[in-house]
C-alpha cells in the first residue's frame, strides 16, 4: 500500500548548500520545522554514496510522517527503501520506473508544459513537479521559466496533484496556492539557511495559511 504523503512544504536537498551541517542534518531539523517531503537529489555522488545517505536519512525522519523520495536514481531508491522516486522527462520512461519500483512506492514527474501535465497516467504517477516558476541557481538544465500563469496552466491540466517548483521563496507562496498547487519545492529557502528548523517553520506558517 502506497503511504499517503503531503506536499505543502517539499524539500530538495542540494549537497554543496548543505555542506555547513551535513543533508541528514538539514533534513532533520527541517522536517521538526514542518517539512513534509524530502528529497535526496545529488548528481554527483554515485549510487553507493546516495544509499549509504538515503539510509542515513530514512533513519533520521523515522517515526516523523514525513516523506523520503529519492531524485532519479531507482536503484538507489529501492535499496533504502525509501517512499518514492521522483525522475524527469528526460530520465527514463514513466511506465519503467513504475516497474522498477513496484506498486507501493510513490512516483513522482517534473512537467514542464500544459501538454506534458495532460499526458501525464495517474495510475502509474503520483504527483507532478510543475514549473519551474522561476530561474534558479540550483539546477543549472532547467526549462525556461513559466511564471504563476504557466504554473496554472499545468496545474490545471494535470489529473494528479502538484507541487510548484523552480527558484521559490516564502513570498511566493500564497501565488502557488492561487495557481492550484498542493505545495512547494525549495532549496536554498532552507538548505544552508543559518537555521533550518526556523526556516522551514517561516515556510510551513506559510503554506497553512495558503492552503486555508
Amino acid at each position: 500500500m502506497k503511504p499517503s504523503f503531503d506536499l505543502s512544504l517539499y524539500l530538495v536537498l542540494d549537497p554543496g548548500l548543505c555542506a555547513g551541517i551535513g543533508m541528514v542534518e538539514t533534513a532533520r531539523r527541517a522536517v521538526a520545522g514542518g517539512a513534509t517531503m524530502v528529497q535526496l537529489r545529488d548528481k554527483t555522488g554515485g549510487t553507493a554514496a546516495m544509499i549509504e545517505t538515503g539510509r542515513a536519512l530514512k533513519r533520521a525522519l523515522a517515526g516523523s510522517g514525513a516523506r523520503l523520495i529519492v531524485n532519479d536514481d531507482v536503484e538507489a531508491a529501492v535499496a533504502i527503501g525509501a517512499d518514492g522516486l521522483h525522475i524527469g522527462q528526460g530520465d527514463m520512461p514513466v511506465a519503467e520506473a513504475r516497474a522498477r519500483i513496484g506498486e507501493a512506492m510513490l512516483l513522482g514527474l517534473s512537467v514542464e508544459s500544459p501538454a506534458l501535465a495532460a499526458a501525464v497516467d495517474p495510475h502509474l504517477v503520483d504527483y507532478i513537479g510543475a514549473g519551474p516558476v522561476f530561474a534558479t541557481p540550483t539546477k543549472q538544465d532547467h526549462k525556461r521559466p513559466v511564471g504563476f500563469d504557466g504554473l496554472a496552466a499545468q496545474v490545471a491540466a494535470s489529473p494528479v496533484p502538484a507541487v510548484a517548483i523552480g527558484g521559490l521563496k516564502r513570498q511566493h507562496i500564497a501565488q502557488a496556492f492561487a495557481a492550484g498547487a498542493q505545495g512547494i519545492a525549495v532549496v536554498s529557502a532552507i538548505c544552508g539557511q543559518p537555521d533550518p528548523e526556523k526556516a522551514a517553520r517561516r515556510l510551513r506558517c506559510a503554506t497553512d495559511g495558503a492552503r486555508n
